[in-house]
């Protein structure tokens, strides 16, 4: 597993983050940037030996069709990608978090995050250890100065191997895939009862549309409280190959150290399908070409985040959430050696004492009474 800025530039002043994952006969590329909409490309070979091309005088040109691209381009077997478009402002008078219920009279012009300035990742990127990379941007029209001491940014991940994150909400991982953290932080609130929600857009090829699935699970060893791990995946009538998957749990968090108190709980709406041409600047037309609608299912959904009677965005100024993309199988949480051990202790101890109760009154019963004196004649 491989992370490159900006592949074949060097004096690029954009974000374009390649993560590569190579496997015995296969290799995932992910194409993340911040040119346009923050957005990521998943696109999966059947070989070990396809490389990424960035022709970047196409790419930073009015007409960027064929600036990104994968050779050679006959070992394609997949590719899917997801925008992140706006974020949503509303007032919530009645503290009832009810994103799609609340007049649209108490929103907010939604930020525009195609319109956001971004700096470089350069300064934030580890590509030796960690992996890692941070996409910050602040809005570029920001005539009212919320964005002064606040940033939104995406914190991006890969993985070398399978295990499970160190901080909240510990997803569990493979080289598969690479994680995504949304982090809102600093901005402040045009208004005392101020919450968010972020929209979203995604594709998949004409055979196929997007489905949510939830996965519950009775385990929440590591994420207390949260029992349900939330999916978005491909729904293809007869797909004979493994496909991609968006995979988060059903928290965020109103404070940086991820604690259980400052947990929030997000919910994700059924997607949309967009019966109009996507109009979003992005990397998508650099790889696909224009005419998206005519190959491809657009739909756009959103993720809003906060609980009824709970706090709202300005008693932190942070607002976290982190989610997997990846191709293949999710990962799936099973129970740890502890939980088990636990298990069989307090299943097994009513079960063994039981079982001794039982001999010893078995045992008692058997023996026979021997009368202490002699009887009357």
């Amino acid at each position: 597993v491989s992370l490159e800025l900006n592949p074949g530039s060097s004096n690029s002043t954009q974000n374009l983050l390649h993560i590569r994952a190579v496997d015995n006969g296969s290799t995932i590329h992910y194409v993340w940037s911040t040119i346009g909409a923050p957005t990521v490309l998943l696109i999966y070979t059947d070989s070990n030996n396809t490389r990424l091309k960035v022709d970047w005088a196409k790419l930073e040109s009015p007409e960027p069709r064929g600036a990104i691209r994968v050779e050679p381009p006959d070992r394609v077997r997949y590719s899917t990608a997801l925008l992140f478009t706006r974020i949503f402002e509303y007032k919530d008078i009645n503290n009832t978090a009810n994103f799609t219920g609340t007049d649209r009279k108490l929103f907010y012009p939604p930020y525009d995050l195609s319109e956001f300035t971004w700096e470089s990742a350069r300064g934030s990127m580890n590509s030796s250890s960690s992996l890692t990379a941070r996409l910050s941007g602040v809005n570029s029209t920001d005539p009212d100065g919320n964005f002064r001491n606040g940033s939104v940014t995406f914190q991006v991940s890969a993985y070398e191997g399978s295990g499970r994150d160190h901080s909240s909400p510990r997803l569990l991982h493979s080289a598969n895939c690479t994680k995504m953290e949304f982090i809102l932080s600093g901005v402040r609130p045009r208004g005392n009862n101020s919450r968010f929600a972020l929209e979203m857009v995604t594709l998949e090829k004409k055979a196929g549309r997007k489905k949510i699935r939830s996965v519950r699970s009775i385990d929440d060893e590591y994420t207390p409280t949260i029992f349900e791990v939330m999916e978005l995946v491909p729904d293809f009538p007869n797909a004979s190959h493994a496909l991609g998957y968006f995979q988060w749990k059903s928290v965020a968090y109103g404070d940086v150290g991820g604690r259980r108190a400052d947990s929030l709980p997000c919910i994700m709406y059924k997607p949309r399908t967009l019966n109009e041409t996507l109009r979003v600047p992005s990397i998508v037309y650099a790889f696909y070409g224009e005419d998206l609608a005519d190959g491809y299912n657009i739909e756009t959904y959103n993720v809003s985040f906060g609980i009824a009677d709970g706090d709202f965005y300005d008693k932190h100024s942070f607002l976290g959430w982190s989610a997997l993309i990846g191709y293949g199988t999710p990962p799936r949480d099973s129970f740890s050696v502890l939980v088990i051990c636990i298990m069989a202790v307090a299943l097994g101890t009513p079960l063994v004492l039981l079982m001794v109760g039982a001999m010893v009154v078995l045992v008692m019963r058997s023996k026979r009474v021997v009368p202490s004196y002699e009887p009357v004649n």
